[in-house]
């Protein structure tokens, strides 16, 4: 099992920046994805940025040039910087750790924090 907790959501306006932080814990593999994915009211669940253990990265187009992944493996920690934030950013975010565990493919959820951009 994989314990997933978020934090660094908030209300900000559009342009400015903000960063979000989710600490795992529990059994962490050495080989995994970390990722945000983000769902906004009456949407689906979209993947915002993901990043394996080899630091490769992925981003949805939408966020490319002003979100950035990073994570810290001696933590067990995955970071969103989110830069250039627009009211279409707004939405819960949900971190994401994806593992193999015995032939098996595991998804870990944090709670979500609520990213709100408004004037």
């Amino acid at each position: 099992q994989v314990q997933l907790v978020e934090s660094g959501g908030g209300l900000v306006q559009p342009g400015e920046s903000l960063r979000l932080s989710c600490a795992a814990s529990g059994s962490i593999f050495s080989i995994n994805v970390m990722g945000w994915y983000r769902q906004a009211p009456g949407k689906q669940r979209e993947l915002v940025a993901e990043i394996t253990s080899g630091d490769s990265t992925n981003y949805a187009d939408s966020v490319k040039g002003r979100f950035t992944i990073s994570r810290d493996n001696a933590k067990n920690t995955v970071y969103l910087q989110m830069n250039s934030l627009n009211s279409e950013d707004t939405a819960v975010y949900y971190c994401n750790v994806r593992q193999l565990e015995a032939a098996i493919m595991y998804d870990y959820w944090g709670q979500g924090t609520q990213v709100t951009v408004s004037s």
